[in-house]
């Protein structure tokens, strides 16, 4: 989490979704009963080392791993938080001091902290252990929001692959080398990441249909959900049908690959500095499109999810359960997990980031991709995103159909953006490849008649060949 958005958490104050902690030296007992009340309502953020004022206090320097430590330990035992879960507390520094920050999302589970039920409102944390009339509607509350959360108890570890298990502890170790998935059989990371539950209201227990999503064989997934599909479609000359198309109706891991697989396919990535790093504004906005249609999604409704590539634009479709109607702006965006625990899974492996941070991504590299123009995402009974996409794009687009690659556009754009520049330099660029291989792009280029070298041969330098 950037400081600019602490310092917004610390200017909107104290609510329902917010919560500040002093904690110098020590975590207090209950930072913990604010965990389970925020798993168990909407989520929100704790700050450690700011008061109830929002002063930041910061926390003792010598003391911070060790709080860290004691959190992370603590959380992961169900002792403490039933059911346990992983959560990693983000040190940030605000004005000249160290503050811990924690994004606690929404359960689809009511959880407990050392054997008591925490509700939230606006003033504080509640024990509801011994309401049963608030304990019951928050277990109908759970049940009802979340399909992901729907339990088959003839789902065993053998309809499951255990491929994409090895798989995903390589993406977590990416991640966090120190992962306890890493340590864990696969039940057991099963049950970590919420994907075993147990219905206290029916006592029927089991796999989900987030974890048959994400780990089952795909065609566990097709007798489960029979309806279940994304669709990707080019649509750019054959306007009535299409000009390629991938009917993806595998695991949720999977799916994500192909899907930006079919994106890099047919869309270009054009150049862009931020600072002295290059970015792919393709990966940034496409990352977020795509992670929507898998993560947002209500997979009990039979609608396809949709993903089309037009001349003009991107759009995508899927079925959704609104909280509110119309336009999406990053100023009017309030986020609301659709599917908390496929969202937190998505987070663990990197294929998403803290909820909300999505849209306010995708304004900013949109307009970026797109000459100044913001998508449109709207939110109704059926979720749509509109990228646009800009003339620039559309001729690179035609460019890579005709036989240009990926490493020769991204070369073909350093040299459009820095006129005369030497061979030499572009490695500093272009990170991604050695002087050689530049060399021998930029005889390619030379021999499409794309650019050309102008100057001496010390001074001199390559030329994009305007035609």
């Amino acid at each position: 989490m950037n400081p600019h958005r602490i310092q917004e958490i610390l200017k909107a104050g104290e609510g329902l979704t917010t919560e500040f902690k002093t904690c110098r030296q020590g975590i207090s007992r209950d930072v913990y009963e604010t965990i389970c009340a925020f798993l168990n309502r909407n989520g929100g953020h704790i700050l450690l080392g700011v008061n109830d004022h929002g002063q930041v206090i910061g926390i003792d320097p010598d003391h911070i791993q060790h709080i860290k430590n004691d959190l992370v330990t603590a959380i992961n035992n169900p002792q403490i938080i039933n059911p346990p879960l992983y959560l990693l507390p983000e040190e940030v520094r605000v004005k000249g001091k160290k503050v811990l920050a924690i994004f606690v999302p929404e359960s689809s589970q009511v959880h407990r902290c050392k054997g008591k039920i925490f509700d939230r409102n606006q003033d504080g944390d509640l024990d509801i252990t011994n309401q049963h009339n608030a304990v019951a509607d928050l277990y109908l509350r759970k049940q009802s929001t979340f399909s992901e959360n729907r339990i088959y108890p003839y789902v065993g570890l053998d309809d499951l692959r255990k491929d994409l298990f090895t798989h995903v502890r390589k993406m977590v170790r990416l991640q966090n080398p120190d992962h306890p998935w890493l340590n864990m059989d696969d039940h057991e990371l099963l049950k970590s990441a919420r994907l075993y539950q147990k219905d206290f209201q029916t006592g029927k227990e089991g796999y989900t249909l987030a974890a048959v999503l994400l780990f089952g064989k795909d065609e566990v997934i097709q007798t489960i959900l029979p309806h279940y599909r994304t669709d990707a479609i080019l649509r750019r000359l054959n306007t009535d049908r299409y000009d390629d198309r991938d009917d993806v109706r595998t695991n949720l891991i999977e799916s994500y690959d192909r899907l930006m697989s079919f994106i890099r396919k047919h869309l270009p990535d054009p150049f862009y500095l931020e600072g002295d790093q290059r970015v792919s504004l393709r990966e940034r906005i496409f990352r977020e499109v795509v992670s929507n249609i898998l993560i947002h999604r209500e997979y009990l409704n039979h609608y396809p999810a949709k993903l089309i590539i037009e001349k003009n634009q991107v759009f995508t479709e899927n079925a959704n359960r609104p909280h509110g109607y119309g336009l999406i702006t990053p100023s009017n965006f309030s986020p609301f997990p659709k599917n908390p625990v496929i969202a937190r899974f998505f987070r663990e492996i990197g294929r998403a980031d803290e909820l909300g941070s999505g849209v306010r991504n995708l304004f900013k590299y949109v307009k970026l991709y797109c000459k100044g123009v913001d998508p449109q995402l709207v939110e109704e009974d059926i979720f749509k995103i509109i990228i646009p996409l800009s003339k620039q794009a559309e001729g690179l687009s035609e460019g890579l159909s005709e036989g240009l690659s990926e490493g020769l556009t991204s070369l073909l754009e350093i040299i459009k953006k820095h006129p005369g520049i030497k061979a030499k330099d572009i490695p500093q660029l272009l990170q991604d490849r050695s002087l050689k291989t530049v060399e021998r792009q930029i005889k390619e280029l030379k021999e499409r008649s794309l650019i050309e070298r102008r100057g001496s041969r010390k001074a001199g330098g390559y030329y994009f060949k305007d035609h």
